[in-house]
């Protein structure tokens, strides 16, 4: 399956590791073209690229390093050392390495891998870029458990990230030999999957969340990376900043260090230790009995324990998460629509869903920072805040007390598995729903495990002794995703629901602008100009669904937010507004906004997401020149990357080259892993030629994919019908309804052609479901 390589007109979240790079399909325009050949929208493809920098230290003067911490906080530093933290990153040597060595083979499709040392070295023989056997140097070890991957040195400053990877875990367990990432296929050279591939790159893909103070220096002129850290791993100064200042502070007298409290450093994280727990002995659940903030650690923690991507460099640990990341909300095939994970997301969009979070909570209650290990164990790190006697308790938990059953997690943490091996725990702590299930299709805990049951069976048995549950966030969301006639009402009641979970109405806010009408236009309005980061955030996401005729009214206000990566997605959206309309001060906070853009656009301008982005802004000014050369770059940079191939075939059309974007998109079927958006927007660019057999055709396969949108289906539908195949459209649209339950475009297709045979009955059956 290959959906990280597209979705149009929405996010794209591509990830590899810890990272992930928004794209939005670009716009054209028919205006004027004004080219640009400013450097700024060059690049070379990377046959064309000069060798780079090999990864090294900064020496940045106001980093002082962990063995210098470790002087005054030794039991901190032991606690850190050896922990995940620690084995982040590092040069490979008998100590670090934990991979056979010892000229292991390894067969993957045929080709035979082999792992060995030579002059105290460590190399692996494997498939390169040429799809030929060549020896390659191990020049760091990457992580440490459940497994180990190794980085290998290319041209241009350039580490990929071997996806043939040591099982760490213990042999009773099913570990100590070498894997493949992507077992069930063959990833050939040729794949952006492939080990030497764009999308198993260190730089962009892994580097800023296992090294301190990362900066990926990428240059695109020559398409090569000088990358620099302060530490090769995640040391101190990752979540407490530089310690520059704090060792001048402990180096002076002791009164003088009594009366600065700030320590010398920037950013403490005392509200943990400051809280009181005091126990409600009724409801069995501990409550903060003080005023204090606990939780200035979950956006520290956030900057690598999130969805998200990079979009500036430098961030320290006091900085705004949003001035520096844009962060994925509950996406669909990230989360299921309960919120539960699916695809990796790294803890925080889930914590942020979670009771725990809402009653000030934090990381360090449960883990210790420094060694990374839970606080206690079992239950019992449970038991800190939740009476056993009330919670671990047969009654309770229905199963006998020291089972499987009985743990916790295993009803309130359920885990996924990545990466084959790396089983991550959901950081929800949600009661298992599956009432839910039944509805939207997520899964629970109870048939996780019971799988011999039914999700009418488990909550039954729920219900009997719990009682009815109460309403979820996810029949909104659930109901958003699938286009249900209602989606808008449900969205709507749920954004302006402030009990529920912050992260959950900014993801209903981002789902508002496919329904847009004068209500829920009004309600973004008043959310654009409300106080809530995260659902401006939301919106900020959604800004190209909307009109451009109302678009202003949402993004303005955005322009004024201080997050940068808010205000920036902001101003792309509003590119080529006719801002002399506005007040001076708001062309001030566009001009400001947009150069944050394209400060982002440059820095990730090694991934062809950011050159369609920079190709969508110079479209939208009318600079078409300037839009395809981009265009063009990022297809050579990734031939695989669907949505380049489909803008740059939209700019041919929108500029009357007919002929060209065909050929592009012909040619692109020959290599796309997913055909089916090439195919429809081949069979529409025929359609256009009036070439209807070969649109039909394409336009089929298109609506018949398992990856097919509601909207091929729809457009399928119609293009048989206006060829005078009324009852075939009728079929393929009664049969993609099944798919897309409640999709308005179908039902209002389906009351259209029906209306227009003369089934009234039929017509008035489909229009009552879209009122």
């Amino acid at each position: 399956m290959r959906t990280l390589i597209l979705l149009l007109l929405s996010v794209l979240l591509i990830s590899a590791c810890e990272k992930n790079v928004e794209v939005k399909e670009a716009e054209t325009s028919t205006a004027p073209v004004s080219p640009s050949d400013t450097p700024t929208d060059q690049v070379k493809p990377a046959a064309q690229s000069k060798p780079g920098k090999s990864p090294a230290a900064d020496n940045h003067a106001d980093y002082v390093g962990a063995e210098t911490c470790a002087g005054c906080h030794q039991q901190q530093f032991a606690d850190w050392q050896k922990s995940h933290h620690d084995l982040a990153m590092k040069t490979p040597d008998a100590e670090t390495v934990v991979g056979n060595f010892d000229n292991a083979k390894f067969d993957y499709f045929g080709t035979e891998s082999t792992f060995y040392q030579r002059d105290g070295k460590y190399f692996v023989r494997t498939d390169g870029p040429d799809g030929k056997l060549h020896d390659y140097p191990v020049a760091y070890t990457f992580g440490i458990y459940p497994l180990q991957q190794y980085l290998i040195e290319f041209p241009g400053g350039r580490l990929q990230a071997l996806s043939i990877s040591w099982d760490s875990r213990a042999k009773e367990e099913g570990g100590q030999r070498w894997f493949h990432l992507y077992p069930d296929e063959e990833i050939k050279a040729d794949d952006p999957l492939h080990w030497t591939g764009i999308n198993q790159n260190w730089n962009f893909q892994c580097a800023d969340c296992h090294s301190t103070n990362l900066y990926k220096n990428y240059d695109r002129a020559s398409n090569t990376f000088a990358t620099q850290w302060s530490e090769i791993n995640v040391g101190c100064e990752s979540c407490h900043g530089p310690g520059k200042e704090h060792m001048a502070w402990a180096a002076q007298p002791e009164d003088q260090r009594a009366a600065d409290a700030s320590r010398g450093l920037d950013i403490h994280f005392d509200g943990r230790r400051q809280a009181r727990w005091a126990m409600d002995d009724k409801t069995g659940i501990a409550h903060i009995g003080n005023d204090v903030e606990t939780q200035a650690e979950i956006p520290v923690c956030a900057q690598c324990h999130s969805r998200r991507g990079t979009q500036h460099p430098g961030v320290k640990p006091t900085d705004d998460f949003l001035d520096f990341f844009h962060p994925a909300l509950l996406s669909d095939g990230l989360y299921h629509a309960d919120g539960q994970i699916n695809d990796e997301v790294y803890v925080w969009g889930s914590f942020l869903q979670s009771k725990m979070h809402a009653a000030g909570v934090t990381c360090s209650n449960c883990h210790n920072p420094h060694s990374l290990e839970l606080r206690a164990k079992g239950n019992d790190v449970c038991a800190q805040c939740h009476l056993p006697s009330k919670f671990d308790t047969a009654d309770h938990h229905f199963h006998p007390v020291g089972s499987e059953g009985a743990q916790c997690v295993n009803c309130h943490m359920t885990d996924k598995v990545y990466m084959q091996v790396d089983a991550r725990r959901d950081h929800s702590f949600r009661v298992p729903r599956p009432d839910i299930s039944q509805k939207v299709g997520s899964p629970n805990a109870c048939t996780g495990c019971h799988t011999d049951q039914s999700n009418g069976w488990a909550a039954d048995v729920l219900e009997k002794k719990f009682g009815k549950p109460d309403p979820h966030y996810a029949e909104a969301l659930y109901a958003g995703r699938i286009g249900a006639v209602d989606a808008e009402s449900q969205l709507l009641k749920l954004v302006m629901d402030d009990k529920q979970p912050d992260i959950v109405r900014a993801t209903a806010v981002s789902m508002l602008p496919r329904y847009l009408s004068q209500t829920s236009a009004q309600v973004l309005q008043v959310i654009a100009q409300g106080d809530d980061a995260l659902q401006h955030l939301g919106l900020a996401q959604s800004l190209d669904q909307v009109p451009q005729q109302v678009r202003p009214a949402l993004a303005i206000p955005l322009l004024y937010e201080d997050e940068r990566v808010t205000a920036s997605l902001a101003a792309s959206a509003m590119a080529g507004a006719p801002l002399e309309q506005y007040p001076q001060e708001v062309s001030t906070r566009y001009q400001q906004a947009i150069k944050d853009y394209m400060k982002s656009a440059e820095f990730n301008s090694d991934r062809p997401e950011s050159l369609v982005n920079l190709a969508s802004l110079r479209g939208r000014e009318g600079d078409l020149a300037s839009a395809e050369r981009l265009l063009k770059q990022a297809v050579a940079l990734s031939p695989h990357f669907t949505p380049a191939v489909i803008n740059l075939a939209d700019l041919y059309r929108a500029s009357g080259r007919e002929a060209d974007s065909e050929a592009l998109l012909r040619n692109a079927l020959s290599t796309a892993f997913d055909k089916a958006p090439i195919q429809h927007t081949l069979g529409l660019s025929l359609v256009r030629q009036k070439k209807m057999s070969q649109a039909l055709e394409m336009l089929k396969a298109a609506a018949d994919s398992e990856s097919a949108s509601s909207r091929y289906v729809y457009v399928y539908g119609i293009a048989l019908n206006s060829q005078g195949s009324p009852q075939e459209a009728i079929k393929e649209l009664e049969k993609g309804l099944q798919r897309f339950p409640g999709d308005r475009q179908i039902l209002s297709a389906l009351a259209s052609i029906h209306h227009e045979q003369g089934n009234e009955v039929a017509a008035q059956r489909y229009q009552a479901q879209l009122q």
